[in-house]
């Protein structure tokens, strides 16, 4: 599901809006009508009023009744009376105006009291015959709700900005708790902790701040895997320009001492080769290592490739025999002679340094519907299975695992560690790949030969797949 945190988001506010209006209605009518009904001791005053006027009447006649009602009307500043069944006033009393075509018997101080009301309403408190009805218009002192401005504006105001500043603090922390993660992850690798991860403190959840915290994962592993590498080969290059440096000195002290000023010239060249290559070599390396770059420029013929290549090797290496089994052509679109030249060049120069003299290196093109599949067979010591991988990276030397070294011309440099590791990011940048197997242990595997003597067979074999097309490849 795309937009996640919006859905999530837009849920929140439209439930935490609902939920706001139904407690604004609810708390309002509850707090309304718990107000519109007459304090408990005023109900008892009212009360009280009726039936002293009745006790009055009875024991005092109605002359009595009309000086008590008098009082009660001074005390409380309000309209009263006592009147019968049949709307007839006495006590000398009378009805008022807006209430004769209306009225109807007062209302029993039990009862609700309209709050929004402007009049106060009649109150009634019956007597014991029911034929007599004392009627008040409720006294303004005890009209309820003295505080329905204040509730109202409680409930209107106050109450909506404390749920709203409650859901607004919610969302805050539901947002700034995994950006606050990300934010001290990017402080920290800022600060030089490249091992510094923002999944790691993340909340469980899926949304899109967590695709950015796992992109931002991405990019310091990458980063951090960046900075690392160029530090092992800087380290790697101070460590190899060493040894030809400090022979270019001692050149250079032959030549200034005129001692074998022939070989001391000879040897400054060597050198200084050896330097440029390793240089060229290394920048090249740190430029496909850094930039990842897609080199699909070049339409050309895989077959007429590999043959230049391989004449020029056995030009190089004529004591080995260099066996190429391909089709009449290989046509590859979108790709780059330029690399994949250098990659293979590397990748054979490679089986031909580590094969014994009169021994044999094989090359096979094969084709599927969408790759090629290039396969170097050396007839050397192997690698063992532990250094498989690694020989891929730079300045990795295997020469002790593969005991190749008496095997190697004097007059050959016996490189530097960086043809393979060249040579795949080389074969990754037209989007191929690469990989490398001990010969015995394919033949093991292989279910046609368990014979003893087909696994004691040695070497090296390196499988490099290829896209037809550039464009198809990286399209999947």
């Amino acid at each position: 599901m795309k937009n996640k945190l919006l859905w999530r988001l837009c849920a929140f506010i439209a439930v935490g809006t609902v939920l706001l209006f139904w407690a604004i209605a609810w708390l309002t009518n509850h707090t309304e009508t718990s107000m519109s009904f007459i304090d408990k001791a005023h109900q008892e005053t009212l009360y009280s009023y009726g039936q002293e006027a009745e006790k009055i009447y009875l024991e005092d006649g109605e002359q009595a009744l009309a000086a008590f009602l008098q009082e009660v009307k001074t005390k409380e500043d309000t309209w009263l009376a006592v009147v019968n069944s049949q709307m007839t006033t006495f006590a000398d009393t009378q009805m008022l105006d807006e209430f004769v075509d209306r009225f109807q018997i007062g209302r029993s101080p039990e009862w609700k009291i309209h709050l929004y009301f402007s009049e106060n309403p009649v109150m009634e408190v019956p007597f014991v015959d029911d034929n007599t009805h004392f009627l008040i218009q409720l006294p303004q002192r005890m009209r309820p709700g003295s505080l329905l401005l204040a509730t109202r504006l409680t409930l209107q105001i106050a109450l909506p900005l404390v749920i709203l500043s409650l859901l607004s603090f919610m969302l805050y922390r539901h947002l700034m708790t995994p950006l606050k993660q990300l934010e001290n992850a990017t402080k920290d690798f800022a600060n030089g902790n490249l091992e510094a991860r923002a999944m790691a403190a993340m909340p469980k959840r899926n949304d899109e701040l967590t695709g950015l915290a796992q992109t931002f994962d991405k990019m310091a592993q990458r980063t951090s895997s960046l900075i690392y590498n160029q530090r092992s080969l800087l380290a790697d290059l101070s460590h190899e320009l060493r040894t030809p440096l400090a022979r270019i000195d001692m050149a250079i002290d032959f030549v200034e001492q005129d001692i074998n000023r022939e070989q001391a010239l000879s040897r400054l060249r060597y050198e200084a080769s050896t330097m440029r290559e390793l240089v060229e070599d290394t920048l090249t390396f740190a430029w496909l290592n850094t930039e990842s770059p897609q080199l699909n420029s070049d339409d050309f013929d895989l077959v007429e490739l590999i043959n230049v290549i391989c004449e020029d090797a056995r030009f190089e290496y004529p004591d080995r025999t260099l066996h190429v089994d391909t089709p009449e052509c290989a046509n590859i679109e979108k790709s780059s002679q330029l690399a994949l030249g250098q990659a293979l060049e590397n990748i054979i120069r490679n089986a031909l340094r580590h094969t014994p003299e009169q021994s044999k290196v094989s090359l096979t093109l094969t084709s599927d519907n969408n790759n090629y599949v290039i396969t170097v067979t050396d007839e050397g010591t192997g690698v063992p299975e532990s250094m498989l991988d690694a020989i891929f990276e730079p300045f990795f030397r295997v020469d002790k695992a593969r005991a190749a070294k008496n095997y190697v011309h004097a007059a050959k440099r016996s490189g530097f560690g960086l043809g393979l590791a060249l040579a795949k990011r080389q074969i990754a940048a037209v989007g191929g790949d690469i990989s490398a197997i001990n010969r015995a242990a394919l033949i093991k595997g292989n279910a046609l030969h368990r014979d003893a003597s087909a696994t004691k067979q040695t070497g090296l074999v390196v499988t490099i797949t290829l896209p037809k097309s550039f464009n198809a490849a990286f399209a999947n």
